[in-house]
This record gives structure tokens, C-alpha cells and sequence, in this order.
């Protein structure tokens, strides 16, 4: 087997204490290097974690210099790193908020992708956070087409078919998703609602519908759902964690991602109706995904 034929990717969730981020970058130092022991080359942590995830207070702290310390743990651990963080500078000047940010350090520390939270999920993120005018471009690392995303942005069905569209194999997706269960008064099983289900049922339906990996990485702890997991493109969980911290990786071969696109052909056929975006050759077309 040849060194680009599979990948190593992991999800490590753990508990993260609101405005404490030097104690949430030690536990993300911490989670890292348990996945590198266990063989990972890239490592996706959950959204806003070096702050904690409180979107009203995140923008407080120096963004800047928190993805400066995750490009340091990356590259002392000598692993890839997927990490959340506020990015105020990016925003325009009329602007009312901030970015929510997603960024892929290399194993160098440098910092290959970063991309912005399209869809903010409730009150709280829009009076604070501004959202993305678009998905981010697919990137290219260790000979593979890689994309990204944040939280909300994998519960719509877009997201995940732009970027495989785009060329992407593999999404890397840190999350914040809190609990939530709702029942339909009066109705049986099959009208309850849990947040637990973005995790087993969603999360594994995009990958499955766009013929995909798809590593998805939350916070665990009070108030949060956990249940990381990596989705394979035939529409199973891979692994998935329970309700406390630890990493899970899977090995992602890139002849399983053909074998799913040769029995569900849904790239094929949608390019059928819709017409082909260009360069669909394995490369990254580095074109703003809209």
C-alpha cells in the first residue's frame, strides 16, 4: 500500500471551561498526542473549545494569539490539527460581530486552511458572530482534497454536496452541540426530536448522499451531547464516543471513498442535471464554493 492510499483521522472531544483557554489548551494538548499515539495524522476538535463555547463572550479573548498556541501544538506533536477560534479581523468594517473560524494546521504549524461558519446556529451566535458569505475552498494536504465546515453547516444539505462537488473527500467539521429533545405532545416514538441524532442519523446521511468521510467533533460535558463520530461514505458511523473525553481514528483508504461513489453515483448524476463544476480530477479547484 502506497502512502497516499489511505489516511489516519481522528475526533477528540473532551470538556472545556468558559474563558479559562489556557486550561482548554492544555486538555487539547493533551487529546492531541493520545491521538497521535494511536496513529493519527489529522485530528478535528470541537468549535470555540480553546475558549469554551460561549459565542457572546469568545470574541473577547485574542484570537490571533489562540491560533498561534494550536499551530504550536501541532507542530510539536507533529500531527495535523482542525481547531475553532474567533477571527474579528477578518470581518468587514460595517460588521456588528465576528467570525466563527475552523482552522487546519499542518504539522509544520502552518496554518493550510481557514474557513468561516456559514449558517450560525441560534440567538446567541447571530447577535454575536457575523456569518460566512459562502463556504470555504476544498485544500489540498498529503496528496488528498480535504474540506471544512462548522457545526450548523453540516445540517444542510449544501454544504456537503458544494464541497463534494468542489472536490473534497474528506470534511473536517468541529462542533458545539448542545441537548436538546423535544416531543410532539400526545404523538408516539417517532415524533421526539434529540440532538443526539446529528451525530447518528445526519451526519452519516451526508456522507452517505455525497459519497464522503465525515470527521465530526463535539464538546462532551453538561449541557452537550457528545457522540463524536466519523462517517463513512456508505452511510455508517465508523466510530462514534459516548457522553465522556477521549479520541477515536479511523483509517480512511481512499478505494473504500471509490467503492461508495461506484454504488451510489450521486456526484455522477447530479453533475448529469446540473452541469459539471470544472476540474474534477482529484486536484483542488480552489474556486469559492457559493
Amino acid at each position: 500500500m502506497d502512502n497516499t492510499s489511505s489516511r489516519r483521522v481522528a475526533v477528540a472531544q473532551g470538556v472545556a471551561v468558559i474563558d479559562d483557554v489556557d486550561q482548554n489548551l492544555a486538555t487539547v494538548t493533551r487529546l492531541v498526542l493520545e491521538a497521535k499515539d494511536a496513529g493519527a495524522e489529522i485530528v478535528v476538535t470541537p468549535e470555540l473549545f480553546a475558549t469554551g463555547y460561549a459565542p457572546d463572550r469568545a470574541w473577547r479573548h485574542d484570537g490571533a494569539a489562540i491560533r498561534s498556541s494550536l499551530a504550536d501544538i501541532a507542530r510539536s506533536a507533529g500531527v495535523a490539527l482542525v481547531a475553532s477560534s474567533v477571527d474579528s479581523a477578518a470581518c468587514p468594517e460595517s460588521a456588528r460581530a465576528h467570525y466563527i473560524a475552523a482552522s487546519v494546521f499542518g504539522t509544520g504549524g502552518e496554518e493550510i486552511a481557514r474557513v468561516y461558519k456559514r449558517h450560525l446556529f441560534g440567538d446567541t451566535e447571530r447577535e454575536w458572530m457575523t456569518p460566512a458569505g459562502a463556504y470555504g475552498e476544498v485544500f489540498a494536504w498529503r496528496d488528498w482534497v480535504w474540506g471544512a465546515g462548522i457545526c450548523y453547516d453540516v445540517e444542510f444539505p449544501e454544504f456537503s454536496r458544494a464541497l463534494a462537488r468542489a472536490g473534497a473527500d474528506v470534511l473536517l467539521i468541529p462542533t458545539a452541540v448542545p441537548r436538546a429533545d423535544e416531543q410532539a405532545e400526545g404523538l408516539g416514538k417517532a415524533w421526539h426530536y434529540s440532538a443526539r441524532q446529528i451525530s447518528t442519523l445526519q451526519v452519516p446521511a451526508r456522507a452517505l448522499e455525497n459519497g464522503v468521510v465525515i470527521a465530526y467533533a463535539n464538546h462532551c460535558g453538561p449541557g452537550f451531547t457528545g457522540r463524536s463520530c466519523i462517517a463513512t461514505p456508505f452511510g455508517h458511523n465508523a466510530v462514534i464516543l459516548g457522553d465522556e473525553e477521549g479520541v477515536a481514528v479511523v483509517e480512511v483508504p481512499r478505494s473504500g471513498i471509490a467503492a461508495a461513489r461506484r454504488v451510489n453515483t450521486y456526484l455522477t448524476d447530479v453533475d448529469r442535471a446540473f452541469g459539471a463544476l470544472p476540474n474534477r480530477t482529484g486536484l483542488p479547484p480552489r474556486l469559492s464554493v457559493q
